[in-house]
């Protein structure tokens, strides 16, 4: 079966995951696969040499999204060209984008079914989520499978009524999946460093990321405070932020971080926390496992499931007594995951992903 792969967002964990999860379909010996990425992915910068037969161009900002929204003619026709060139039996969303209903048209004009990787079913509060999953429904609704990656998801999805007879013409399956780490190469143990134990939080700056838990739980350890610790990431200023920054050994980076970054950031840390009031599943503790750090979570969402029985994760209440009690726990307990168990965790979920596709 020749698949096509596709995710159109420029930035962030998207590119990561549907470059991942490219590579492992590709390892069942049926089955060859055609990865469409941005032609400006960061990802694609970095690993210039990356297999990528369809780099799509997309946009850079606002104004760059409003001109190939008004020029959807010709980019539609450009995507039905390439879906003819290619003859994919099969495509996979492995994350949605804001032009995903460019790809839609072209689908469905091709008369080639389609899957949908889903990460989030819902916009979490504060989140600009809400806005680029304005597309999404439609997106959801023509899928022939729907693949969660976590129970909690899933439980929104079907709670939204996706994966009813009929939805999808031939019925729509769901079939829940799992994140699997991310590995960047070999780094230093945790905790190897010899200094002070190293704290990280990472990704977006938002409200539902429980900053004021963690700014109150820092608080609460005192001026004495173990750690050394590092926020880092885009968001918005906040009291929360303002809060954090003014804590003796903590350092808030608020800016977007480049993915050339993230290895080093990841590296530099002995733990991640991760200290949220709500939650799909991470990309950050997938990273942060496979790289062997801690990982000090709230008991929220899909996250008690996508850390269990993982050696260094602690799972605390989403309140700031249990976060601070959490982190004075942290002691060196991860190891390093190693590049093969990586690979065949990925392969193990491709592997499901492949025996639930619909044939046709």
């Amino acid at each position: 079966m020749k698949l096509l792969v596709w995710h159109w967002g420029r930035h962030g964990a998207g590119p990561i995951f549907a470059a991942r999860l490219g590579a492992a379909l590709t390892e069942n010996p049926d089955t060859e696969v055609v990865l469409s990425l941005p032609e400006g992915a960061e990802l694609l910068a970095d690993e210039p040499a990356m297999p990528c037969d369809w780099r799509e161009k997309t946009y850079r900002n606002a104004g760059g999204y409003a001109l190939q929204r008004l020029a959807a003619f010709w980019f539609d026709r450009h995507a039905l060209r390439k879906l003819r060139e290619i003859k994919p039996d099969f495509a996979i969303c492995a994350m949605p984008a804001l032009l995903d209903r460019r790809m839609l048209r072209a689908l469905r004009r091709g008369n080639i079914p389609y899957a949908v990787v889903v990460h989030d079913a819902a916009a979490h509060p504060g989140d600009g989520l809400r806005f680029r999953l304005l597309g999404q429904s439609g997106l959801l609704a023509g899928a022939a499978a729907l693949f969660p990656l976590s129970t909690h998801v899933e439980a929104e999805l079907r709670r939204q009524g996706y994966g009813a007879a009929g939805m999808a013409g031939n019925g729509q399956r769901i079939v829940k999946l799992w994140h699997p780490p991310f590995f960047f190469g070999a780094m230093r143990p945790a905790f190897s460093h010899g200094g002070r134990p190293r704290l990280l939080c990472f990704g977006r700056l938002l409200p539902y990321k429980g900053l004021d838990l963690l700014a109150d739980a820092l608080t609460a350890l005192g001026p004495e405070m173990p750690f050394d610790v590092r926020i880092c990431g885009e968001g918005p200023v906040s009291a929360e932020l303002s809060r954090l920054a003014a804590l003796p050994h903590v350092a808030v980076d608020r800016r977007w971080i480049p993915e050339a970054e993230l290895p080093g950031l990841i590296e530099w840390a002995d733990a991640v926390v991760l200290p949220y009031r709500e939650a799909s599943q991470s990309g950050v503790a997938a990273a942060a496992i496979g790289q062997g750090r801690l990982v000090v979570a709230t008991h929220v969402g899909g996250l008690p499931e996508q850390l269990a029985g993982q050696p260094g994760a602690i799972l605390c209440a989403p309140d700031a007594p249990a976060i601070a009690a959490a982190l004075q726990r942290i002691k060196p307990a991860a190891s390093p995951a190693s590049a093969a168990s990586v690979a065949a965790n990925w392969h193990a979920m491709a592997a499901r992903m492949l025996a639930a596709l619909p044939r046709w």
